[in-house]
């Protein structure tokens, strides 16, 4: 059974057994014990949950850490970026729910009260180190891959780092992409984001299967400059524009070839580029 990578593409991976050999309380020791505050169920495939937030746990918005419950004494984890910002007291993510997942099949059925096991350690790519600098950020998502940049918008720094900032949240139906307009309403009106939302986020929800206001995949949207006519604003520029991009394999694939068709050049941690994306998620 394959141990736990920070990159093993979504899969909920579970822990040896071999407990002589790899010390489940040294393993348990790698995570912290955190208590579920508050469970919202979005849709029939979508919730979200807050939790505390041991005060000894950092990391940098955009990030993710792995995050799991103990089953029959071992951790069962996976990969979720952080949706709270770093300056949050508490935790929020925003999962799907998979009926067969080895660990959202559980973690679906968790309550207030309820414990679940946190890494200590934050990684992840969509970080603003890791591009060059620029005037618009353009943070581009699928699913639940809205979950970095629900950190993101509610960092203070990244605001002051860009002139304009455009959230692009695409799904299959109206119904999910709840989590996200109650995110930009409530910080629309909230006394420190408020005027900064009203300045510079554009939030642009987009939708495939269903009548709405926006439809579109992503990809068709920048390169029929659809999206930049709706906003009232400039397309692609490689010379300003910079770009941030987590969600479905297929999306992610799309967009990194027609940005290096653009001769954008993807950033890491050793160099930073025009646009980053976060490889360690597979919506399944």
């Amino acid at each position: 059974m394959a141990m736990v990578s920070a990159r093993f593409q979504g899969r909920a991976t579970l822990l040896p057994e071999n407990r002589k050999t790899f010390g489940i309380s040294k393993i348990m020791s790698a995570f912290y014990r955190e208590k579920v505050l508050s469970v919202q169920h979005w849709t029939d495939t979508l919730f979200s949950f807050r939790a505390t937030r041991d005060t000894g746990f950092r990391f940098q918005n955009g990030q993710f850490a792995m995050i799991g419950l103990e089953v029959d004494g071992r951790p069962l984890l996976r990969a979720y970026s952080m949706a709270s910002a770093n300056h949050e007291e508490e935790l929020e993510f925003f999962s799907i729910k998979v009926q067969d997942g080895p660990l959202t099949s559980r973690l679906q059925k968790i309550k207030e009260g309820d414990t679940i096991l946190v890494g200590r350690k934050a990684t992840g790519t969509l970080i603003t180190d890791n591009l060059i600098p620029g005037k618009r950020l353009m943070l581009l998502s699928t699913g639940t891959g809205l979950a970095p940049f629900a950190s993101l918008i509610k960092d203070p720094e990244v605001y002051e780092q860009f002139e304009s900032i455009v959230l692009v949240h695409g799904c299959r139906q109206v119904s999910e992409l709840a989590y996200g307009e109650k995110l930009v309403a409530n910080l629309r009106e909230d006394e420190l984001f408020g005027e900064l939302l009203a300045d510079k986020l554009i939030y642009y929800p987009t939708v495939t299967r269903e009548p709405f206001r926006n439809r579109g995949r992503i990809t068709d949207l920048i390169n029929s400059e659809q999206i930049f006519n709706d906003i009232g604003q400039a397309p692609l520029n490689i010379e300003t524009d910079r770009v941030m991009m987590c969600g479905s394999p297929a999306m992610l694939e799309e967009l990194k070839v027609m940005f290096e068709g653009r001769d954008f050049v993807e950033g890491s941690g050793n160099t930073p580029g025009h646009f980053v994306i976060e490889k360690a998620f597979v919506e399944r």
